[in-house]
């Protein structure tokens, strides 16, 4: 039986798990979860100080129609993040000023395209988080089919509907709904232990200790030898 083109209930990530997350940089995600997740670098804020953190409501469009953004606007929960997966055309924008001003009254935390927007000066004023591949003037079309609430290939990455998205002017960080509960404990070590090596830098111990061991692993250096 095959599965409909719009699937509109699915579970996600809870609101209490979300705030917690939402304290950490997306790098601390990519760390904690074996440098796995993080989004292709073409995928980024319109402004550097843009940040989110939600749930992802996917959708899949054929490049250069938005007709299925629509549609997932007008499914989205408060705390939804649409992640579209928009085959990194740049050829034309799939979203603008109208439909994020709809995004933000209704309460979604914010939109990463594999695709290009455009007013982005307006989207600026707005201070609303948009991450995409680039801008570009030219409209959509409003005529395809594509599909909602399913997987999608956003950036390299495999993204599931009610996974945990965030962002910020590093990119864009996903983690699977099934893990992140268990991450938050390490990526509150990861934090931990990284304030405490600055402080030590700052207190003059530079010497990264892993380094030589490294190297010798690395057959840059032979047993016995140091830099």
């Amino acid at each position: 039986m095959s599965l409909p083109d719009i699937i509109r209930h699915f579970d996600r990530v809870p609101a209490d798990l979300v705030r917690e997350a939402a304290q950490y940089q997306p790098a601390i995600f990519a760390d904690v979860a074996g440098r796995r997740g993080a989004l292709h670098g073409r995928i980024r804020p319109l402004h550097p100080r843009m940040k989110l953190a939600g749930t992802a409501l996917t959708v899949e469009v054929r490049p250069g129609d938005n007709l299925m953004i629509h549609a997932a606007i007008a499914l989205a929960q408060p705390g939804d993040v649409l992640v579209v997966d928009g085959k990194g055309d740049q050829s034309s924008a799939l979203m603008g000023t109208i439909m994020m001003n709809a995004c933000r009254k209704l309460g979604i935390a914010g939109v990463v395209l594999d695709g290009a927007a455009r007013d982005s000066l307006e989207i600026d004023e707005m201070d609303y988080p948009v991450f995409s591949v680039g801008t570009n003037p030219n409209g959509p079309t409003k005529n395809v089919g594509g599909r909602i609430g399913h997987p999608v290939s956003v950036g390299g990455v495999t993204v599931y509907p009610g996974d945990f998205v965030i962002g910020d002017a590093d990119g864009v960080v996903v983690v699977e709904r099934e893990k992140l509960a268990g991450l938050l404990p390490l990526a509150a070590k990861k934090v931990k232990d990284e304030a405490a090596r600055i402080a030590a830098i700052q207190g003059g111990d530079t010497a990264a200790k892993w380094l030589t061991a490294a190297l010798r692993s690395a057959g840059v250096l032979k047993e016995g030898e140091t830099l």
